[in-house]
């Protein structure tokens, strides 16, 4: 029914500002653990190699960032294919830029950012599960492909 629809894809706007929150939470984490934690006498966030995935993780952050806008802003569409496949564009982005910070987050932290207790990886898993809710990034891509593509 058109009511479930709309508040199916209100709850999928909703969520990729809890995800987009969520990402950002674990990119500053990250940051601050660059700029804290020491090695060879000065703090591990200096060396390029690392500076590099943090700005690729930035980079991510912005797309999603970007997804989360639009997700809001099609909630008005009044055209309910072109609404369902834009929703679906963000779910893929979002799986995409969650997975990919969550685990540079987690990979830049080391053994710590996987214990339990440490707050990246609870962002990682609440990050795995908002991609799992109202279809995953597979069904959301062949959304799309069953629709005709985004163009």
């Amino acid at each position: 029914t058109p009511l479930l629809e709309q508040a199916r894809d209100e709850a999928i706007a909703a969520l990729a500002a809890e995800s987009v929150g969520a990402m950002q939470a674990a990119f500053d984490l990250t940051i601050d653990y660059l700029k804290q934690r020491e090695q060879f006498g000065g703090p591990i966030g200096r060396f390029q190699a690392l500076q590099h995935r943090a700005a690729e993780m930035l980079v991510e952050l912005e797309q999603a960032r970007s997804m989360a806008y639009l997700a809001a802003a099609v909630l008005e569409e009044p055209d309910l294919n072109e609404r369902r496949k834009q929703l679906s564009a963000v779910k893929v982005q979002l799986a995409r830029s969650g997975r990919f910070i969550a685990e540079q987050a987690i990979q830049l932290h080391g053994g710590i950012g996987v214990t339990k207790e440490y707050a990246v990886a609870h962002y990682y898993a609440r990050l795995m599960m908002m991609d799992l809710q109202f279809g995953d990034a597979e069904f959301h891509l062949n959304r799309i492909a069953a629709a005709g593509g985004l163009a």
